[in-house]
């Protein structure tokens, strides 16, 4: 038995409804599963339905990226709630930076002769967190690209031709608005972040002391080797570690729900210590 603490639903870049993604988590038997749409939680209350008719622990969530030192980061805020709270209520904003953005990166792509229109965009979104994913569909519905990756390493990723900034929280911002929201943070997939892997102790230190719960060790790009150092380092900082697929169904090829590219495991124990924490964030010091 496992669980899956990083995981898309339609809501946001991936291709499966929430109720979908449930169902597929119980008939692999996993024991728990977070969903962490980019910016929104508007999957969650489907999601949640299709959890109490199984045996899966939903734990509500979402996935933010935001500003730090070296430059982004992506950080899960797990057991998050539907409904107001100091970071929910931030989350139309940040879907309202991304439409402004959409508009901006549509605009380049027409200078560079890909005459892509916002309604083209929106055929490929199922929910109200529309980025650069759908673009890529539209891109590729059109023939430019075989593929999400293709269009991203072409176009869309960071420093390429059509990429343009948008507005992101910091990642103290983020942190502190989830405490705030009796919700807990991890550092997600932290080989994107920008520094060496003999940096990320002294890198996550100073989020560690600012109240972030936990790093994501186990995640499908990486490797055991780099999953068990990780564990070590977020031990040294008296963090907890999370894991996941970073499931999108077939918007990301190659990963399996619940194990990645096939080799991952996310051990029951990461589920049940974020649990802890959690009860832990309304006790009284």
């Amino acid at each position: 038995m496992a669980v899956d603490l990083h995981t898309h639903s339609s809501e946001s870049d991936g291709t499966d409804r929430p109720s979908t993604l449930i169902a597929k988590a119980d008939s692999l038997g996993l024991v728990a599963v977070a969903l962490t749409d980019h910016d929104t939680l508007a999957g969650i209350a489907e999601a949640q339905r299709a959890a109490d008719a199984s045996s899966i622990d939903l734990v509500p969530g979402t996935e933010l990226s935001v500003t730090w030192p070296t430059g982004k980061m992506h950080l899960l805020v797990l057991f998050l709630e539907p409904g107001s709270g100091p970071l929910q209520d931030r989350l139309a904003g940040l879907r309202d930076g991304r439409t402004v953005r959409n508009e901006k990166i549509i605009g380049r792509l027409r200078s560079l002769g890909y005459p892509l229109t916002m309604d083209d965009v929106l055929e490929h979104a199922g929910g109200e967190a529309v980025g650069r994913p759908h673009i890529a569909d539209a891109l590729i519905e059109r023939g430019h690209f075989a593929n999400r990756a293709e269009a991203f390493e072409t176009l869309l990723g960071d420093g390429r031709p059509a990429y343009v900034e948008r507005r992101r929280l910091t990642a103290h911002e983020a942190i502190r608005l989830a405490r705030e929201s009796e919700a807990l943070t991890s550092i997600a997939h932290p080989y994107t972040v920008g520094v060496s892997r003999d940096d990320y102790g002294r890198a996550f230190a100073e989020l560690a002391a600012e109240g972030l719960t936990a790093i994501e060790s186990h995640h499908t790009e990486h490797a055991p080797e780099l999953r068990d150092h990780l564990a070590v380092i977020a031990a040294d900082l008296g963090l907890l570690t999370t894991g996941g697929s970073d499931y999108h169904g077939a918007g990301k090829e190659g990963v399996e729900l619940g194990r990645g590219r096939g080799d991952l495991d996310v051990p029951n124990e990461f589920f049940f210590r974020l649990q802890a924490a959690r009860a832990g964030l309304g006790d009284p010091d």
